[in-house]
């Protein structure tokens, strides 16, 4: 038998979509987008109930790991929320992940259960098979070893669980190598405790009862998962994308008096190169606030959504450890464009190779003290990396400090180029590329080079009707020749139809690297 559920704290109820559920069992938790329908906290609450149910009666318990492997569909929150509700810790899977990839994080986790939907059953089946994971679930027919869900809640044996704030296990997208899971909460928090960086979301932009928050990016990212729960927890409403298009999401902050979204700079990249009558048709004066961050933006194109929308644009950079939170309002950019803010947890600090600190200005390794403290999952030797004598931690990300404690960021180590004995940071190259009109998308890395070591190469993705050729090429390499020294400038620019990008805007230049790397040696 389970243990008898502990008396729930006082401060639970407001920061749990329970209490919503009791008091307005009718109003809506979410909204797919694409289909229209809309899932009430009556309905999110049971459903959540009813899965958790399911998993306890299987043997899962607090800190035990738990896989969802789902698009953005009706039925994902209310897994999480079931696994949220009792204590575990939940690992939400990309779906543009293979078979085996999809094995190595169920096995790397541990998970004990697995959720998909019919459009990924064959990539689960599979990883499922080869991985060992036990309970197997399909939000479709029972099929390959796995059980209806909602038949199997249905059949479930009547417990209840002993309720315990859960925490996400998510794994870094792997843009640089083999996905690695972040455990961010090495012990779970109290019932009512919101983990990691939830409680900032609402002090900083506005999240309450009142919210509408557009979600357009998969759920199974950090950021979109963590905000959208913390909606929930205060009772607002999140409508979600099935996937991002730029006039659609226009069009539903119009038609739902959408009040925060977050975005990724590529989206609105996309936003602002929509025709201009087709960016201005819609209303948008319920927006409250718009949130970025997981990429850079250059500084032409963010100055321009500030004009466009008003100074409601936030800032954040973070990452998936959950070890250094910075942010900035649209006026404290203004007044130091290109940075993303100052700390609101942990203390950044600029070091160079050898550990010694650096001053304003230039450019290092970003190093968090006193932050949120994290681990590898199984990978002691990836953990020590990411610490310092002082107790320090990184993520290895690049860049500086003004005199005034804004951070600016450069890349990440693994996109440095070494070109002559001289550091190039490409997303500079990117940023004047994407400055030009016929440009939508840019991935600038390194190749290697005979006498230089490196040299600056680029491929871009151009906007639709605009002819790729000799003559374009020119043009975009006087762009940058024009904007930037030589040595930042590429040898050659190619033309694709497509950049690889994860679909918070991350490029996948690993891909490219390699790619280009392997015709240089041919």
């Amino acid at each position: 038998m389970p243990a008898e559920a502990p008396e729930r704290p006082a401060t639970a109820g407001r920061l749990f979509p329970d209490t919503y559920a009791a008091a307005d069992p009718g109003r809506p938790a979410y909204v797919m987008a694409g289909t229209g329908r809309t899932v009430t906290y009556a309905e999110l609450v049971a459903a959540s109930r009813g899965i958790a149910a399911l998993l306890w009666s299987r043997g899962l318990r607090h800190g035990d790991c738990a896989a969802i492997l789902l698009g953005n569909d009706e039925h994902f929150l209310q897994v999480a929320w079931a696994c949220q509700r009792i204590g575990l810790r939940y690992v939400a899977i990309s779906t543009r992940m293979t078979p085996p990839e999809v094995a190595y994080v169920l096995a790397d986790s541990g998970a004990r259960a697995l959720v998909t939907g019919p459009a990924l059953l064959d990539v689960a089946a599979a990883a499922a098979s080869a991985s060992g994971v036990g309970t197997r679930l399909t939000t479709g027919a029972a099929q390959d070893g796995f059980e209806a869900l909602d038949a199997a809640v249905a059949a479930a044996p009547p417990v209840e669980p002993e309720e315990r704030e859960g925490v996400d296990l998510l794994y870094s997208s792997g843009t640089t190598g083999r996905p690695k899971g972040v455990a961010t909460e090495l012990t779970l928090p109290p019932l009512g405790t919101p983990p990691g960086f939830a409680g900032l979301f609402s002090q900083l932009w506005g999240i309450g009862g009142d919210s509408v928050y557009l979600s357009p990016a998969p759920l199974y990212h950090a950021a979109p998962l963590r905000v959208s729960m913390t909606v929930h927890r205060h009772g607002g409403v999140v409508v979600v994308m099935e996937r991002f298009d730029a006039a659609a999401a226009l069009e539903l902050i119009e038609r739902h008096r959408v009040t925060e979204v977050q975005m990724v700079p590529t989206m609105m990249i996309r936003m602002l190169k929509l025709p201009v009558e087709q960016r201005t048709a819609h209303d948008l004066s319920s927006l409250r606030c718009l949130v970025h961050a997981a990429a850079p933006i250059p500084v032409e194109a963010k100055r321009e959504v500030i004009e466009w929308l008003g100074p409601i644009v936030h800032e954040y950079y973070s990452a998936t450890e959950n070890h250094l939170f910075t942010e900035l309002d649209s006026a404290q950019w203004l007044a130091h464009p290109g940075s993303v803010g100052r700390p609101v947890v942990g203390t950044p600090h600029i070091l160079d190779d050898d550990g010694n600190e650096l001053p304003p200005g230039e450019t290092g390794t970003i190093w968090a003290e006193g932050g949120r403290d994290f681990v590898y999952l199984n990978d002691p030797e990836k953990t020590a990396q990411a610490r310092n004598d002082r107790g320090w931690t990184t993520v290895g990300d690049l860049g500086h400090l003004d005199e005034d404690g804004y951070l600016y960021l450069s890349d990440r180590r693994t996109d440095l180029i070494l070109s002559g004995g001289v550091n190039v940071y490409p997303q500079e190259t990117e940023n004047v590329l994407l400055g030009h009109p016929a440009v939508a998308d840019a991935a600038v890395f390194g190749i290697p080079h005979e006498e230089m070591g490196e040299v600056v190469h680029a491929v871009v993705q151009l906007r639709a009707g605009v002819e790729a050729g000799p003559e374009l090429e020119e043009e975009l390499l006087d762009h940058l020749r024009q904007r930037l020294a030589d040595v930042k400038c590429p040898r050659r620019i190619d033309v694709t139809e497509q950049l690889p990008r994860t679909e918070t805007g991350k490029l996948f230049k690993r891909l490219l690297r390699d790619r280009y790397t392997a015709q240089c040696r041919t």
